[in-house]
């Protein structure tokens, strides 16, 4: 497969790179970000896990609200959290940009995104593996992101599930249908090869942890996951 027969507008439509704080050092956060931020990234990834929708547990509001003022970047808060409702203002107090909601997590998706819009955010629509792509249809029309899991969701450094590519080229025409202009982001297992891999189905923006923060020049990995 490849970009200019399955994703036209790919070589326009400008790729972000989102570096996950999961696979950052926890201990130099600030630190951490201020360096991501220097080296070229767009995004930042959060990822919120309450050991009860994943078995994992991460962080909170209280993380975000203390990085905000150190950072210009756009933070993405992914949470794998339910339930969502009782949690979306604190976010989007601590300093949220986007909210990413699982289409899993309970049965009022499309109030809960309207509730992330009416926070002045942007609202994104996650999705697991063993969703199918059309399962976000009832929420396209307010929609502004479609996070694809290309690994199970709950721990970082988990290998590609190629299974996922397919996915994301049914969102893409999806999208595309639409008419509006809906970002789709991947999340798990991204390197550069992979990398490559989500462009050409139609991914226009990327989450990367371990090829961002397991490698020793941030600048370098980031320019390599643009194909530079």
């Amino acid at each position: 497969m490849c970009a200019s027969s399955i994703y036209p507008a790919s070589a326009s439509r400008r790729l972000i790179i989102a570096p996950s704080l999961l696979a950052s050092d926890f201990g130099r956060a600030a630190e951490e970000v201020a360096a991501v931020e220097a080296a070229g990234a767009d995004w930042l990834h959060l990822d919120v896990m309450d050991g009860h929708f994943v078995p994992n547990l991460s962080f909170g509001p209280q993380l975000i609200k203390a990085l905000r003022p150190r950072s210009k970047l756009t933070f993405d808060v992914h949470l794998m959290i339910a339930p969502v409702d009782p949690y979306l203002a604190a976010f989007a107090e601590a300093g949220a940009d986007h909210i990413n909601l699982h289409i899993e997590a309970g049965p009022n998706t499309h109030r809960s995104l309207q509730v992330v819009k009416s926070l002045g955010l942007k609202a994104g629509i996650a999705l697991n593996p063993a969703t199918p792509a059309d399962a976000v249809a009832p929420v396209l029309d307010i929609a502004d992101l479609i996070l694809v899991m290309t690994v199970n969701p709950g721990f970082g450094g988990q290998s590609f599930l190629h299974s996922q590519l397919a996915k994301i080229v049914r969102l893409r025409e999806l999208v595309v249908a639409t008419g509006r202009d809906i970002r789709i982001v991947v999340d798990g297992g991204i390197d550069v090869t992979t990398a490559a891999q989500c462009i050409a189905a139609g991914a226009d923006t990327l989450v990367a942890g371990t090829s961002v923060f397991g490698q020793t020049n941030y600048a370098a990995a980031i320019a390599a996951l643009r194909g530079n």
